[in-house]
């Protein structure tokens, strides 16, 4: 059972509301469902939505933050823990640290550089927790048709794609988050030798 979940998000709000709506909802379904918030600790964009979602139920939430981050003024000062780090590495190892699950919601490269580095720790067998992509508005499609053309084109795994979990229902993805069971497979890709 998932008991703390990391967020990867923009930290800008998008030009549709529908993101920071589905974000603070989020938020709040993870805090209804007893499942501490960890994210990116600053109060802009979806970061600072999902973080108020979780917080106007009692959520527990966890903000890890650069300091450098930090020093901008925008760590967000009402959660229930900031943890400072150095470095954006030693961010995404904290927060890895202190989750059970991954879930990606739109964001720009920090979120996709986060959240496909937490993957690929998957796909190497380094850990076995759901990574997850609430695909808001349709924002994610495009990645989905590229993960598709990943594996007819011989650079993934089927097996490997569908470790990546995608949907447009929160409740329906976290349930799916629950029930995840990783990939016992090899990660490379092998012609068999000419002979």
């Amino acid at each position: 059972m998932m008991k703390s979940v990391s967020v990867f998000c923009g930290s800008s709000p998008g030009t549709d509301p529908v993101y920071e709506d589905q974000a603070f909802m989020l938020g709040q379904i993870l805090a209804g469902k007893n499942i501490g918030l960890v994210y990116g600790g600053t109060n802009v964009g979806l970061m600072n939505s999902v973080a108020e979602g979780a917080l106007s139920r009692n959520g527990e939430v966890t903000g890890v933050l650069p300091g450098f981050i930090r020093d901008k003024g925008i760590a967000h000062g009402g959660i229930s823990r900031l943890i400072i780090v150095e470095t954006m590495h030693e961010r995404k190892s904290v927060m890895h640290s202190l989750s059970d699950g991954i879930i990606a919601l739109p964001g720009g490269f920090g979120t996709l550089e986060e959240f496909f580095e937490a993957l690929t720790w998957a796909q190497l067998g380094l850990h076995g927790k759901p990574s997850a992509i609430l695909n808001i508005n349709g924002f994610y499609d495009c990645l989905d048709e590229l993960l598709v053309r990943m594996v007819s084109d011989g650079f993934l795994k089927e097996e490997n794609r569908k470790m990546l979990l995608f949907d447009s229902d929160i409740d329906r993805l976290l349930d799916r988050m629950e029930n995840y069971v990783a990939p016992t497979i090899d990660k490379w890709i092998r012609k068999d030798p000419v002979t």
